[in-house]
């Protein structure tokens, strides 16, 4: 048992810690993007499989990880740490990149994995494409992928069905089956850690316009990105400290390690076991004599009781919009996988936007604006408004466009600096900010306009 503070201690030493490392802006990649299966039908794992012993030929990768059954659900180059998985089930294949300084890299690599995948799974009539939700999600067929971690988690977000709060939890437990983003880590120094994460959350509002790309439909609200609804309205959402922006934006790295204590845990590890219980605040956690949680075994869940032990500080994992993670960097979660053509957006709008002058700048803007902030919204309540399809009518939207131009400037202004031509990247974000909309509103524009589903499909795996 540990006290509150013996757990502040460990969470500033796991989190906080890291970032006072002197060493360059190196950046990481995630673009995970949907499989889809050209018939209309389910995606046929056969082929999937059979994809991913492709790239061990095709693309020189090698066989880092098996499921369950045998198959090969990771591969990886040890030359450049690229890894190539699939993520909760294989309906979703995600390309993480490793740590690089020069985006034309990554989209180099890129290019070279998403050609060998498209020619492969084109032969036989199936394919990538850039969308936040799998446009077949309801046929796939949403299975885990058949290891110990998917399966726990897909136990863990299945007890929302048990679950009794005065909000409400949905139904789609297999929403990571069928959810794909775009995601970045860059490094982060110990002086700038909470004026990024500050400025970073009150960008959110603006990212739902600009990057939303997973339109999804539920109980009268047609979402322009339900990832939003999907993870928040879920069992990673039942303590809500855990997922979105930052409610109360922290002041100093003091109050920031407050805010990490309100996290909760909900899974740990025991002799090669995964175990799940219902989620803790972390400081509660470490209080407790025993812990019952709940593992597979021989095709059914079974009780265990344990002791919480310090490494599994380890298994504290949040899903919120701006997260600090163990290796002294910031993530960015809250953007949708974006049109193939578009993938080095969303990477080069949040590299722009690092360092301190670019901070400061933002922080100008927004604190300045009128057009969204200073209407009684919080930026927390703005994304929550602006991810849906209906915009609330207080918003000027020649004003918004004008603050996302301005942003976009501040952005390009970054890239510049580097001097290594990224600033393109940004090109498809100004085009998006003139006419307001972002690829869900295309989408949804492109099928009410009679364009048939397949080759919106077709339209957003152009590369």
């Amino acid at each position: 048992m540990l006290n509150r503070q013996q757990v502040l201690d460990m969470l500033w030493q796991r989190f906080i810690e890291p970032t006072r490392r002197l060493r360059p802006l190196f950046t990481g990649v995630e673009l995970e993007m949907p499989l889809v299966n050209q018939s209309g039908a389910a995606v046929d794992f056969t082929v999937v499989h059979a994809l991913t012993e492709h790239f061990l030929t095709k693309a020189g990768l090698q066989r880092a990880a098996l499921d369950s059954y045998g198959n090969t659900f990771s591969v990886h180059s040890p030359q450049t740490g690229d890894v190539l998985s699939y993520d909760c089930s294989y309906n979703n294949l995600e390309f993480s990149f490793g740590r690089t300084d020069d985006l034309h890299q990554v989209l180099r690599r890129f290019e070279r994995y998403f050609c060998v995948a498209q020619e492969f799974l084109g032969r036989h009539g199936h394919g990538l494409t850039g969308m936040g939700i799998n446009p077949r999600y309801r046929v796939n067929h949403h299975q885990p992928i058949p290891t110990a971690r998917y399966r726990m988690l897909y136990h863990h977000l299945s007890k929302a069905a048990t679950i009794k709060l005065p909000r409400y939890l949905h139904h789609y437990y297999n929403y990571g089956m069928f959810t794909s983003a775009s995601q970045i880590q860059c490094d982060v120094s110990f002086e700038q850690l909470v004026p990024t994460l500050v400025v970073h959350n009150l960008l959110e509002p603006l990212k739902a316009v600009l990057f939303a790309n997973s339109p999804f439909y539920d109980a009268g609200v047609q979402y322009l990105c339900g990832r939003d609804f999907l993870w928040a309205n879920s069992m990673q959402g039942y303590n809500p400290h855990n997922v979105g922006s930052f409610e109360q934006l922290p002041a100093t790295p003091t109050e920031l390690l407050s805010y990490l204590s309100g996290l909760s845990i909900y899974c740990a590890r025991r002799q090669e076991k995964y175990l799940t219980f219902l989620p803790l605040p972390i400081v509660d956690y470490f209080a407790q004599p025993h812990i019952s949680g709940e593992y597979f075994a021989l095709g059914s869940y079974h009780q265990m009781e344990f002791m919480p032990e310090r490494d599994d500080l380890n298994y504290l994992r949040s899903y919120k919009f701006t997260d600090l993670t163990f290796r002294g960097t910031i993530e960015w979660r809250s953007c949708c996988c974006q049109p193939v053509r578009d993938a080095m957006s969303v990477a080069a709008f949040h590299l722009g936007l690092m360092g301190k002058e670019q901070t400061e700048h933002l922080k100008e803007l927004l604190t300045a604006d009128t057009v969204l902030f200073g209407q009684g919204f919080t930026h927390a309540e703005l994304r929550a408004l602006l991810v849906c399809e209906q915009w609330p009518q207080f918003i000027n939207r020649n004003a918004l466009r004008s603050l996302l131009l301005s942003v976009l400037e501040v952005a390009r202004g970054g890239l510049e600096q580097r001097g290594l031509g990224e600033e393109v990247y940004l090109n498809c974000l100004f085009e998006r900010a003139e006419r307001l909309e972002n690829p869900a509103q295309r989408m949804l524009r492109m099928l009410a306009s009679g364009v048939s589903l397949e080759k919106v499909i077709a339209d957003y795996a152009v590369l």
